[in-house]
């Protein structure tokens, strides 16, 4: 796998038909063994033919093909987008088997993200600094990955809150990895005028600081305090920064469960605080509900997940949608 500067291309969009409103009313997921059947068939058993897909484990839940068939149907793209349950250490075997059959590309969820970075032929700057793959282009025989969480942070923050994330001061709860790392590397690209990363593993969250602070443009300290800092997921040390701090990024799970502790005690929220929560079912989470009970202006992550889709799809056909259909979509769903 090579690191790759992307070249804006214009792609063939493939052939035309009517929409298939019906299509997303079966909650099917496929795996391996159906690829295989199918490679095996000469051709996709299932009509219209699977173009697009996502792979994680578990993926039933996933909302990305109610997400992409919008954007399938407004440029009258022909073929389905579909769910795969991929195991751990079998992404790349998916990835041939999806080539082979003629699919365009893929989006790849937890637990494959770093797996699908080893796994394609190059991949661009941004997915190798986030060190994650969350979209496969299938072009040329070669495999290209990037990863469209950061572009799709900065779009939902200026969505929600009519602010650049460029010019906020960042805590990101749940820096070690995964979207909270992609959150962090963004926020450093944009060159973000504070950015604090906790993590309940600290050393993650310090390493990662010391990476950043290699990112930034100008001086990497503000008068006392460094301008990337790592701290535990100690709710003394977080409130001693929220003073000097703009916007709050969930990136842990908690609060996926209604039985979930508190993430942060709820009096230490200042009505000042941006707070975005990337999980976006529940749609409000015990943080977002303590958030607007303290005053501040808060949202969940469904605006992230259609804006890092409308960067997905702009990937695969080279041209963007329009994301208010897909934003129905995800709405209907």
């Amino acid at each position: 796998m090579a690191a790759m500067a992307i070249k804006a291309t214009t792609r063939r969009i493939p052939g035309r038909r009517r929409p298939y409103p019906a299509l997303m009313q079966t909650p099917d997921v496929h795996t391996i063994e159906d690829l295989k059947t199918w490679a095996a068939a000469g051709r996709a058993a299932i009509d219209p033919k699977p173009i697009l897909a996502v792979i994680g484990k578990p993926v039933a839940h996933s909302l990305s093909p109610q997400l992409h068939q919008a954007a399938l149907d407004q440029f009258g793209i022909e073929g389905q987008y579909i769910r795969i349950e991929v195991e751990p250490g079998a992404v790349r075997q998916a990835f041939d088997l999806m080539a082979g059959l003629g699919f365009t590309g893929c989006n790849v969820t937890v637990p494959h993200k770093v797996e699908a970075l080893q796994a394609v032929d190059e991949a661009d700057t941004l997915a190798q600094r986030i060190g994650a793959v969350n979209t496969v282009l299938f072009q040329d025989d070669l495999k290209l990955g990037f990863n469209s969480d950061g572009p799709g942070l900065v779009r939902a923050i200026r969505e929600e809150f009519s602010v650049d994330l460029k010019d906020l001061r960042v805590m990101i709860l749940g820096a070690g990895g995964g979207a909270g790392r992609a959150a962090a590397v963004q926020c450093a690209l944009e060159n973000c005028e504070r950015v604090v990363l906790v993590n309940r593993t600290t050393d993650k969250a310090t390493d990662l600081a010391a990476e950043l602070r290699t990112m930034l443009h100008g001086t990497p300290v503000l008068g006392p305090r460094s301008r990337i800092q790592a701290l535990p997921l100690d709710p003394r040390k977080i409130e001693a920064q929220l003073d000097a701090l703009d916007l709050v990024i969930n990136a842990t799970s908690v609060g996926l469960k209604p039985t979930d502790p508190p993430l942060l005690p709820a009096a230490i929220l200042q009505p000042h605080l941006l707070v975005y929560d990337l999980i976006y079912k529940p749609a409000r989470t015990r943080l977002l509900r303590d958030a607007a009970a303290a005053g501040c202006r808060g949202a969940n992550g469904l605006s992230m997940l259609l804006h890092q889709g409308v960067v997905s799809f702009g990937h695969w056909f080279g041209d963007e949608p329009d994301p208010n259909p897909m934003r129905q979509a995800l709405m209907d769903a």
